[in-house]
């Protein structure tokens, strides 16, 4: 029988049979006080009566994080061993940490522990239909509110699977606990450590729960691959194709490229909005849930996500209207990195499993600030292994500190801060699928035309819409039966194949330097930018 109440440990030990082995899987001894499994109500009462947060007037749970409103990847690392010596990619995204002074801090919060109230889970990531690509997990955390984030986000387990479920990976995640810089080994007080040998992971000294599903992001990320499964930092869907045969779209993306809120389609139905993998059946999702930005969400804009924000989700740093409880999504006080997260069952059209065939369109989303890519083009192989390897966005004036004009931004595989392995491992496993399952790539450029940022205008989502539309329903096909094919034209300077023309969309559009007053500007900036691709290509 699973408790669900707060009993003694002593109690849990004699009456609930999953709790004691969670406890002996994480090495405690006596906590003051333990919660195993609690379901998504009790978790919300707990976290209201211990002052973590407040109900919004959707029913949705509002918390802050604290000092840190993000990720802090300068206090990521990784255990080298033997196991990762020589196939983790170090450098300036994954940075060591010694073997001994992990042990020596896992004693330490193991210690610190025995003194707290705790919040015990069992969950799974990634395949939900292939057990040899699955990690079970338990999860360990000190505040009501992270062990609801990690019910959403997780994969969930039912009741009469908890007896025979078997960990394989620990998370102990503790804002509390703050590291000895000196003594530790760490940069900070902070740190975010995995240690893959050991299948742990550490968190302390921050309170943002998304330390801990890019955390275990990270470690499928190192060992998916070895089973030729393709880690995927994307959101995808699937929809009926012109052939009445299910057509599955995957869309890249760096954060404010628009990944989420694409691939929110109410014509198809959603797979996951950012952690996929890509196996021999097809691709499945990681996740179980959706952790999506709500900086200046509206209902008009994005109807799936804010009426998904209902009671069990979770909205991070935001504030409310003066007087009230309605969450004003405006309000960017605490930080722009505003979240909301929720099970993904929360989107009507979810699909469940969260599994699909393979891909038979991948959608590249950048935010190109300098205003020079165009808004669409068809990749080959060869281009699409390339631009994965770029990563490209880039950041405009008022989104970080210090940014005043457009700034590249490269993140190799669009994730490369979660990506454990050299990056060409993953583009040429990237390269070998698209081949094999004959996969259609387009680049598509959500930011600005008619010049750079500041300049120009931001392309509108519903061009953006139409774009996705026609490449998923064939319209933008070169073969095209019916309309006698789309022509196209290669970019001057890029030698990206863009469509001349699309329905709903106007044809100016289509090619950027036709929406520069100068085109001679458009020319020289369009050269700049290439020539930092051509550079960053080059250095990997």
């Amino acid at each position: 029988m699973v408790i669900e109440q707060a009993q003694p440990f002593a109690n849990l030990i004699s009456l609930n049979f999953p709790a004691e082995r969670a406890i002996e899987f994480l090495g405690l001894n006596d906590p003051a006080e333990l919660f195993f499994q609690l379901p998504p109500a009790a978790l919300i009462e707990q976290a209201i009566q211990q002052g973590e947060g407040q109900l919004t007037d959707t029913g949705a749970l509002q918390c802050t994080t604290g000092t840190f409103t993000g990720r802090s990847p300068k206090d990521r690392y990784i255990v080298r061993d033997d196991l990762t010596e020589t196939t983790v990619d170090w450098g300036r995204v994954n940075l060591p940490f010694d073997p001994q002074r992990f042990e020596q801090l896992h004693r330490r919060m193991r210690s610190y522990l025995e003194y707290e109230t705790i919040y015990v889970r069992y969950a799974r990531a990634a395949s939900a239909a292939n057990e040899a690509q699955q990690l079970n997990l338990c999860i360990l955390t000190t505040s009501a509110w992270q062990n609801l984030f990690c019910y959403n986000m997780f994969q969930r387990v039912a009741n009469d699977e908890l007896t025979r479920f078997e960990p394989d990976f620990t998370i102990l995640a503790v804002p509390e606990f703050k590291a000895n810089p000196a003594e530790d080994g760490t940069r900070s007080e902070n740190f975010a450590i995995l240690n893959l040998a050991k299948r742990v992971l550490l968190i302390g000294g921050t309170g943002y729960a998304g330390e801990i599903k890019k955390g275990i992001f990270s470690a499928l990320n190192f060992l998916l691959p070895r089973q030729q499964v393709l880690p995927m930092h994307c959101s995808a869907n699937v929809g009926v194709g012109r052939d009445g045969k299910p057509n599955v779209a995957v869309f890249f993306g760096l954060s404010g490229t628009g990944k989420t809120t694409l691939s929110a389609d109410p014509t198809r139905q959603l797979v996951g909005d950012d952690e996929h993998g890509w196996n021999d059946d097809g691709i499945f999702n990681f996740e179980g849930g959706c952790y999506a930005k709500v900086v200046d969400l509206t209902h008009e804009r994005e109807p799936q996500i804010y009426d998904a924000i209902r009671y069990g989700a979770i909205v991070e740093n935001t504030r409310f209207n003066a007087g009230t409880s309605t969450v004003d999504y405006t309000d960017t006080t605490i930080t722009e990195n505003t979240r909301t997260s929720y099970p993904i069952n929360f989107i009507d059209n979810a699909l469940n499993p969260s599994v699909a065939g393979h891909p038979d369109t991948i959608f590249f989303l950048t935010c190109d600030a300098f205003g020079v890519l165009p808004p669409i083009a068809r990749l080959t192989t060869e281009q699409a292994m390339q631009y994965f390897l770029l990563g490209y966005t880039a950041k405009v004036a008022g989104t970080e500190m210090g940014v005043s004009e457009p700034e590249a931004t490269f993140s190799a595989c669009f994730g490369a801060a979660f990506m454990p392995l050299p990056a060409r491992q993953y583009a040429d496993l990237l390269g070998e699928k698209i081949r094999q399952h004959s996969t259609t790539v387009w680049l598509v450029n959500t930011g600005w035309t008619g010049g750079p940022f500041g300049v120009g205008h931001r392309i509108s989502l519903a061009h953006t819409r139409a774009l996705i539309q026609a490449a998923l329903n064939g319209t933008l096909d070169p073969d095209m039966a019916n309309s006698g094919g789309v022509r196209y034209q290669a970019h001057p300077v890029f030698r990206l194949s863009v469509p001349a023309s699309c329905p709903n969309v106007p044809d100016a559009l289509l090619d950027p330097r036709q929406t520069w007053a100068d085109g001679a500007a458009y020319d020289a900036q369009a050269s700049e930018l290439k020539a930092r691709f051509d550079q960053k290509i080059n250095a990997l």
